[in-house]
């Protein structure tokens, strides 16, 4: 038998090495795609399927951080925050590519991050002029994209309220399917209460939840009251103008809460301060037939680590009930 030529065993070498490279490339990961963004500031419109991870309580964090009642605000017009609301029903109706141009348009980032502490995927809404010098204000909305979204938690006050931006992410991590909506300004930001979204109408805060009521996902809002408002509770909840379901939920929440040796003032069966019967949100929730929560915290419960993380238990208790309900598809697998 004759030996292979130099020449010949090089060839042959050479084409070894090249099925084998090609045979790694075809297993490797960076060939699936997602309807999601790359995790890295994309346009969302694809990318890989591993979202850059981040802790989404230190993220949040160091996004209100900049928050203060000296802070700018530009109060939207109809037509912007209008179309907000619009690209985040694009996005529920999977139609990421078109929410993304949207967005785009808007000056909004459309991203996909992944929480470190739970693992799960998240779209990110964000303003993309709070990275410069004049901030508009018009916020965050985080959307949960490893299961159909079915309930909302919103923060109308973060910093204002001290800490319940921190409650919201914690709500949202606790809970499958969860949308999360954070105003982008203090509430004394701006001029007059223009930065006040719990009580306006003409805000992309309003407006994001109003799509979110509209499709009829219940949603909890979360406010924090001085210690001395209240003395006598930790907690006082109510249903703003209550739909049968904004009841049931609503006890079942305050016996949550009241397991976790919380006193809670029950706005449905007495009379309590803070009762959100003037919230917006909660008036746009009963007109459109959608469960609406409004849950005030004492400071001292916010501030208190351990305090806070009995109450987002008990708040995920509420919110376990509604992720179990039925809905539309994921955004995403």
């Amino acid at each position: 038998m004759r030996a292979a030529s130099p020449k010949t065993a090089l060839a042959a070498l050479a084409l070894t090495a090249l099925a084998v490279a090609l045979l790694i490339w075809t297993l490797a990961p960076h060939g699936g795609r997602t309807p999601g963004g790359d995790g890295s500031g994309g346009d969302g419109s694809g990318g890989p399927a591993a979202a850059s991870r981040t802790d989404l309580e230190r993220r949040i964090t160091d996004y209100t951080a900049r928050f203060g009642a000296d802070t700018g605000y530009l109060p939207p017009g109809h037509a912007d925050r209008e179309a907000v609301a619009h690209a985040v029903g694009l996005l529920l109706d999977g139609r990421r590519a078109q929410a993304a141009a949207r967005l785009a348009a808007l000056d909004f980032d459309l991203r996909t991050v992944t929480d470190s502490a739970t693992g799960r995927r998240y779209a990110e809404i964000a303003d993309r002029t709070d990275t410069g010098p004049a901030p508009r204000g018009w916020g965050r909305v985080y959307l949960d994209l490893s299961a159909p979204v079915r309930w909302s938690v919103q923060v109308p006050h973060p910093v204002a309220d001290a800490r319940t931006e921190q409650l919201g992410v914690g709500v949202l991590r606790g809970t499958p399917g969860g949308a999360l909506v954070i105003a982008g300004a203090h509430r004394d930001a701006g001029t007059g209460d223009a930065a006040d979204v719990a009580h306006r109408r003409d805000t992309v805060f309003a407006a994001v939840c109003a799509e979110l009521a509209g499709r009829g996902l219940p949603g909890l809002q979360i406010h924090g009251f001085a210690d001395d408002s209240a003395p006598d509770y930790d907690v006082i909840a109510s249903t703003g103008r209550a739909t049968h379901e904004s009841r049931a939920a609503a006890r079942a929440l305050a016996t949550a809460l009241r397991t976790r040796d919380f006193t809670v003032c029950r706005a449905w069966a007495r009379s309590c301060p803070l009762e959100g019967h003037t919230n917006e949100q909660g008036r746009t929730a009963a007109a459109r037939g959608s469960t609406f929560l409004h849950v005030e915290f004492a400071n001292a419960i916010r501030t208190d680590h351990r305090a806070a993380a009995r109450a987002v238990a008990a708040m995920n208790e509420v919110t376990a009930r509604w992720e179990g309900g039925s809905g539309p598809a994921p955004l995403h697998r």
